[in-house]
């Protein structure tokens, strides 16, 4: 058994011996393979890593280019993964096809992510209405949830005869806060103004508009600013042409009451201040003004009235009447004859040679006197109550019936007495100087008007500003360049309709001139309000009333006696029972607050028994949109400048008037009118 197994060892080893020697030029190829294949293996390793780094340095500068710095690139072979996040869809587009153009676009792995768009923001609605009389358009974006054509109808109803043109767009978002207010008081302002432009938003409305009148377009402005919504910020800009004057008038009068101006025109800015220096250097003083207007005779007018205002000045007493391009020197007797004459010479010499001069000393003050004593004069009256009187001398039955049915027509049947009597030697012209007087009392609230056979005077009060102005046309126009009048009218706003409507800074006033003739006082103790301040209340209310929706402060105020918490609850009671008491009066007290301050706000000694009485009181103060109301009128209404200070409108042939809404204090309004 051993035999076998040792025999077929041997022949094993000798068979391994045999493929050994076989085999080894195999074995020796098989390793020079194996090292070609391994330097093949890194050979291609180095030349993928290379191509990888060309492609990502060109990729990363095709990027840069379009400025993507946002993108990152990377390589795994032939392949370009794009990664990173594109701030839109439009810019990750751009990204894929700047590294197209370095590596073909199947090769490119698009990995970008887009970040999450932000929600579109609601667009501002806006409006604007373009009027010319009876054609408006409509320009803007208005909600679709209204929609146009209400806008539309709401215009056509202002006037059968308005023809709307359509020009809006809508969009799809929620209607803002303020938009339906702010659209009706835009659409009011149309409605006011036949030739406006309205630009409208839901926080902010403007205004610009053309008025046929200065007083007309002080009332638009008024009515507008009462008007305006609480919260809605306003501008309002209207303007009115200059009026045309005529004649061209200017009257410059100096006696022994002083210096003034009766009437005056100006045809440039510069032309007014030049004027109106000219007359503070001659003695005129206070608020002066000089209308300018269209009608101007010369370009020189300015040069005339300034060199006949130096002659009264140089005369020392007397008037100077300019009526286009007649000039009309008056002075009294007292004026010695030799500066009479060297003034009037020199000045006939400084006048530009268009003018035509004129000029008087009058007779001596006896003779005048005397000529008063003779009882030649018709005198027209009208008093305080309305009552107009006619006395004195007329020519004939004739004129007698036609100065009462001039006076009746003026003023009223009932309200003239005829007592004139009848008088054939008067002077010549003496019919029209008579109902010359009717036609200028018809310009006063109240006054008199006497005629005499050298000259008119009139003397009243009128709540019109430019009166005087008018009065002097009147009778330079009637009387001729040579005519004789001497005018004493005073302005009172009481009487001026635009001075006294009732804005919100004049209520205001007008209840403080209440309190300060009589506070609103209680019961010892108590909210009560004694009878004897009820009457307090029901002029308050009265006011009130006219003056419509405000936004008030109504503050109590005590003395110091007492403890603190309860004078506080004491004050805010107080003010409580006022807005009670208002209410119950039919006064809107919908937008007042009560507000207690109880001893905090003294205005007197409380050391004193007066002190203390004054300091228990009642208050109103405007607050919210009211207060910027009355803050933007008395800011519009301002300051009176010198007249040698006044700036040039924007546009020479307009006046504007611009309404903003501001903050802070000023001046109180003008005082209520009288009840």
């Amino acid at each position: 058994m051993k035999e076998p197994v040792l025999t077929v060892m041997l022949r094993l080893k000798a068979l391994l011996e045999n493929l050994q020697g076989a085999y080894r030029g195999y074995l020796v190829m098989a390793v020079a393979f194996g090292l070609a294949a391994g330097l093949s293996i890194v050979a291609a390793n180095l030349a993928a890593r290379g191509i990888e780094h060309v492609v990502t340095r060109d990729a990363l500068e095709a990027l840069a280019e379009e400025e993507l710095d946002w993108a990152e690139v990377s390589t795994d072979g032939l392949l370009l993964f794009l990664s990173g996040e594109a701030p839109s869809e439009a810019t990750r587009f751009r990204a894929v096809s700047a590294v197209s153009k370095v590596v073909a676009a199947e090769r490119v792995i698009d990995n970008v992510t887009v970040a999450p768009s932000l929600e579109i923001a609601a667009p501002r609605f806006s409006m604007e209405l373009l009027r010319n009389e009876l054609d408006v358009s409509v320009i803007g974006l208005v909600p679709a949830s209204l929609g146009s054509s209400d806008i539309i109808a709401r215009i056509e109803a202002i006037d059968p005869e308005i023809s709307a043109y359509d020009m809006l767009e809508t969009a799809s978002h929620p209607v803002p806060f303020g938009w339906e207010q702010a659209v009706q008081y835009g659409l009011d302002a149309l409605a006011l103004i036949p030739v406006s432009k309205i630009s409208i938003a839901a926080d902010e409305v403007e205004v610009t508009g053309l008025a046929q009148s200065e007083r007309e377009r002080d009332e638009l402005r008024d009515q507008l600013v009462r008007d305006r919504p609480r919260g809605l910020i306003t501008s309002i800009s209207i303007t009115a042409p200059r009026p045309v004057i005529t004649p061209f008038t200017m009257r410059f009068v100096r006696d022994d009451e002083g210096a003034r101006f009766d009437a005056c025109s100006a045809d440039t800015v510069e032309a007014r201040n030049a004027i109106l220096r000219a007359g503070r250097a001659a003695g005129a003083s206070g608020v002066l003004d000089c209308p300018i207007g269209m009608g101007s005779p010369t370009p020189r007018w300015q040069t005339g009235a300034i060199e006949a205002i130096r002659a009264i000045e140089e005369m020392g007493k007397g008037s100077v009447t300019m009526s286009d391009t007649d000039v009309v020197v008056m002075v009294p007797n007292e004026v010695p004859a030799g500066t009479f004459d060297q003034v009037v010479g020199l000045l006939e010499n400084r006048l530009p040679d268009i003018f035509t001069l004129a000029a008087t000393r009058l007779p001596p003050a006896e003779e005048d006197l005397a000529r008063a004593e003779d009882g030649l004069e018709f005198v027209v009256n009208r008093s305080t109550e309305g009552v107009v009187t006619l006395r004195g001398r007329l020519i004939d039955e004739r004129l007698r019936d036609a100065a009462k049915a001039l006076a009746q027509a003026e003023f009223g049947v009932t309200a003239v007495r005829m007592a004139a009597r009848i008088d054939p030697d008067l002077p010549e012209g003496w019919p029209v100087r008579a109902l010359l007087a009717i036609d200028t009392l018809a310009q006063l609230e109240h006054g008199i008007v006497r005629v005499r056979g050298d000259r008119i005077d009139v003397q009243g009060v009128s709540g019109d500003a430019n009166v005087s102005d008018r009065v002097s046309r009147m009778m330079v126009e009637k009387l001729g360049r040579g005519a004789v009048f001497n005018l004493d009218i005073e302005y009172d706003e009481r009487y001026d309709p635009i001075a006294m409507q009732p804005t919100p800074g004049r209520c205001e006033r007008w209840i403080e001139e209440i309190l300060t003739e009589q506070q609103i006082t209680f019961a010892p103790g108590s909210s009560s309000v004694v009878d004897a301040a009820a009457s307090v209340l029901d002029e308050i209310a009265e006011i009130l009333r006219e003056c419509g929706r405000l936004e008030m402060e109504v503050a109590g105020h005590t003395d110091s006696q007492g403890r603190l918490e309860t004078n506080m609850r004491l004050s805010q009671q107080r003010a409580e029972a006022v807005i009670a008491g208002l209410l119950s009066r039919g006064a809107l007290v919908s937008d007042f607050e009560a507000r207690g301050y109880g001893p905090e706000f003294p205005i007197a000694d409380n050391a004193t028994a007066e002190g203390r009485e004054a300091n228990r009181r009642i208050e109103f103060r405007l607050i919210g949109a009211s207060a910027e109301a009355a803050q933007a009128e008395r800011a519009e209404g301002g300051t009176e400048p010198d007249a040698d200070e006044t700036p040039e409108p924007r546009d020479e042939s307009e006046l504007e008037i611009v309404v903003t809404i501001g903050a802070g204090d000023n001046p109180r309004p003008p005082a209520r009118p009288q009840r």
